[in-house]
């Protein structure tokens, strides 16, 4: 009776850890997909995303009980603990230094299903302005002297 008690409450341990963590990961996504700027989306996901793999390998520590398997768990929460985080810094640190700035100031997100339409610039393509814009080059120019 005892053991079958233990097994089951494990079991629902796991499965709270998991769900929670499943939870933690679509927030995340979701994150992603609203948030404005890169800035605010690599700390959507970075930090979310930590949080649902923690949670889900926790869970699945639960319901491997103690064994090689749990321990396997243990050192894979552990490196994942640690690169995770990391990776996120490093990637928003290039971002910083190739001069990408982040969205200041008031920023109302979308409502569901609204799209969003930029209004079509009146100036000409690009392509007719650098061919109005082209100078000739310095070879070009020297040739012509002759």
């Amino acid at each position: 009776m005892s053991g079958e008690f233990f097994h089951t409450t494990q079991m629902l341990i796991a499965s709270a850890l998991m769900i929670a963590g499943v939870f933690f990961v679509i927030a995340g996504a979701i994150g992603v997909i609203r948030l404005p700027d890169f800035y605010t989306r690599m700390h959507a996901a970075g930090v979310t995303d930590t949080l649902g793999a923690e949670l889900i390998i926790f869970g699945l520590i639960v319901q491997a009980g103690f064994s090689q398997t749990s321990l396997k768990l243990v050192l894979i929460a552990f490196f994942l603990f640690l690169t995770s985080p990391t990776a996120t810094h490093a990637v928003v640190g290039a971002a910083w230094q190739s001069g990408l700035k982040p969205k200041l100031g008031k920023y109302k997100a979308p409502a569901p299903g609204e799209a969003i339409v930029k209004p079509k610039s009146k100036t000409k393509t690009k392509a007719k302005t650098k061919a109005k814009t082209r100078r000739k080059s310095p070879v070009k120019k020297a040739r012509a002297k002759k």
